[in-house]
């Protein structure tokens, strides 16, 4: 239980456990607790980012909204880590599918998460730094999904800094280098969790088909996307 805090995660002594599912919306992260945990326990309600606790399977895991965008997800992954002692951190999101053969649904692991923001400057590598995911996890979650015979594709996304890009050709040249996915947290949570010596995962559903214009419904990507929290809740609680 803890009773400790920082400006945007005030727990007031609700726990909070070593594994936690980071969904960008916090009304998903409300319908994850309510649809998965049994005694789910509300910690964080600053700024309505809402997290939650209980257990699953028997075993006590979180999940906890983290907003838009790289600034936010690693704020957030942040102070979990550092502060609260979180030790297993799991992006569960949308993407949009960059490639043939990536339907609306699929899911999309990523191996590993390029970007074009520049928040992996702070860390100081002497040359161009190539955030992944843990492996540990990322193995866990290819064998979870294959057993539940959920589609499923393993490889690079793109954490972007921008949602609406006057370069227009830019997805296209990142299509070009086998970018699977497009989101907009996951480099930044990778990067954090290499830092601290802790495992970061990011699962995604492909909501937008980028090649064959289809999209899913805002009221789909809150709930429907049940096979991705399914599998990241197995990965966590193994």
């Amino acid at each position: 239980m803890s009773t400790l805090s920082t400006p945007h995660i005030k727990p007031d002594g609700a726990p909070i456990a070593e594994s936690i599912l980071l969904p960008g919306d916090p009304l998903r992260a409300k319908f994850i607790a309510e649809t998965y945990f049994e005694n789910p326990v509300c910690f964080n309600e600053v700024r309505n980012m809402l997290g939650f606790t209980g257990t699953y399977r028997g075993k006590q895991v979180s999940v906890m909204g983290t907003g838009m965008g790289i600034p936010s997800i690693s704020l957030y992954s942040y102070e979990l880590i550092h502060t609260f002692g979180v030790k297993q951190l799991i992006r569960v999101g949308s993407c949009g599918g960059m490639q043939e053969g990536i339907d609306l649904y699929d899911v999309v692991i990523g191996q590993a998460a390029s970007t074009d923001s520049n928040y992996l400057s702070q860390f100081g590598a002497p040359g161009t730094y190539a955030p992944i995911g843990s492996y540990r996890l990322l193995e866990r979650a290819v064998a979870h999904a294959r057993e539940a015979e959920q589609t499923v594709h393993v490889g690079n996304v793109l954490s972007s800094d921008i949602f609406y890009n006057a370069d227009e050709s830019a997805l296209a040249r990142w299509t070009r280098m086998g970018i699977l996915g497009v989101e907009m947290e996951s480099a930044g949570l990778y990067a954090n969790a290499a830092a601290a010596g802790v495992d970061a995962l990011g699962i995604f559903t492909v909501s937008d088909d980028l090649v064959g214009g289809r999209h899913t419904t805002p009221e789909e990507r809150q709930t429907a996307f049940t096979a991705m929290i399914e599998i990241a809740l197995a990965t966590v609680t193994e």
